[in-house]
């Protein structure tokens, strides 16, 4: 046994004395090793923080709906396009993805919806037309039938019937009645679903002075093509046409998510026809009152649905409770910070923007959290510090969507 340690140590000094020497020929081994050890520990802790981990930023769990099932996928696809590409899908054209397959995919959980093309009859009068469409906008599912809509008729979906012989759904256009008025000297086109040329004007808002004239009389029946005439004598009349801007409807949908928007209706812009009295000396206008505003095209509003449901991966919750979070934050913080830095707390771009929220320059945030590349609670209050500025991360939020940035 003496022998037998005796030769062991001496193995032992053997090869401690050739591993120095083999350092004292290769001196630079030493410090690439401790770059090594270093990179190990920091990559420990980029994915390990306080005990909430970080899921990998290049890959993403995606939910995807397709006929009345859900499949949960593990994706490094970076937009929905390309998630969709590498599936057997068999999508048809007339079939319908949302959100658009250029957005983004930069979060978990993120949902992604197939909406398979169905039958459906456009019903007009008297006319019927199939169509095969995803749409969930009755106007846009008769314009893509290649039915004219004008903005004043009402589209809306009904039940169809074996009566009809409409099996499926059915898209009922229900027309107004198109008036020719002569507003002051100038014809324009008006439609309406009044029932009495009383009725029209008020629906119009044209106002009646005591020196114009109506005809026909108020209590005329509107017809199709019926001619009204507003005058007025011995004053000059001119009008202008001007364009009335779509409003926006936004409509909360919880089958997108939080944040995600899609456009289901593009808006049109209308029509007003704007009537000026002139008031002129030594035959020069001298001055223009507006008489009459009246709206002679209905605009079309722009509808959007925006995903409503926060879903976000219990890691990326840990990290902001963490930093005294309010929960009902979370999904403000969770579609801001995925957009800016893809949640990688070491992110840093070209021009020297750094960090979960991209501080510029990344000076600010590392004199705040000097280990900002691995300390993702620190960097989450610094940003809650600086969403401040917007009235805090809701505020951030509103201004990320209409701007791209914050």
């Amino acid at each position: 046994m003496k022998f037998r340690r005796h030769k062991l140590a001496e193995t032992y000094q053997q090869v401690h004395k050739s591993g120095r020497r083999h350092l004292y020929r290769r001196p630079y081994l030493l410090p690439l090793f401790g770059l090594f050890l270093g990179v190990v520990i920091v990559a420990g802790v980029l994915v390990t923080h306080k005990g909430h981990t970080l899921h990998p930023t290049n890959s993403h769990v995606v939910f995807l709906y397709d006929k009345g099932s859900r499949q949960t996928l593990d994706t490094r696809a970076s937009t929905v396009g390309d998630l969709l590409a590498k599936m057997p899908l068999n999508l048809q054209p007339q079939d319908v993805v949302e959100p658009a397959k250029n957005t983004l995919i930069v979060e978990d959980n993120f949902r992604v919806n197939i909406y398979r093309a169905r039958p459906v009859t456009v019903v007009d009068g008297g006319v019927k037309t199939v169509t095969l469409t995803a749409q969930k906008s009755p106007r846009v599912v008769a314009t893509d039938a290649g039915v004219k809509v004008y903005p004043e008729d009402t589209v809306s979906f009904t039940p169809g019937s074996i009566k009809e012989n409409i099996i499926g759904e059915k898209v009922t256009i229900d027309r107004a009645t198109p008036v020719l008025l002569n507003l002051y000297g100038t014809p324009i086109t008006v439609r309406t679903h009044t029932k009495t040329v009383a009725n029209l004007l008020a629906e119009k808002q044209i106002k009646v002075a005591s020196d114009d004239t109506v005809l026909p009389s108020s209590n005329t029946p509107i017809t199709t093509n019926l001619q009204v005439f507003l005058v007025r004598n011995g004053v000059q009349i001119v009008t202008a046409e001007e364009a009335i801007a779509p409003p926006t409807q936004i409509i909360q949908d919880s089958s997108l998510s939080f944040g995600t928007t899609v456009v289901r209706q593009a808006g049109a812009a209308g029509k007003r026809t704007v009537t000026y009295q002139i008031e002129t000396k030594n035959g020069v206008e001298a001055s223009r009152t507006v008489i009459q505003q009246v709206v002679t095209l209905e605009p079309v509003p722009q509808i959007i649905a925006r995903g409503s449901t926060v879903d976000i991966s219990g890691n990326r919750t840990g990290v902001m409770a963490s930093a005294g979070i309010s929960s009902s934050d979370y999904g403000y913080v969770n579609y801001v910070i995925s957009r800016e830095s893809n949640w990688n707390p070491a992110s840093l771009n070209g021009a020297g923007c750094a960090g979960l929220g991209q501080a510029c320059p990344g000076a600010k945030l590392a004199a705040s959290c000097p280990a900002w590349q691995v300390d993702a609670v620190c960097q989450l209050h610094y940003f809650t510090g600086y969403a401040s500025r917007y009235g805090g991360w809701g505020g951030a939020y509103n201004f990320w969507l209409s701007h791209g940035w914050w």
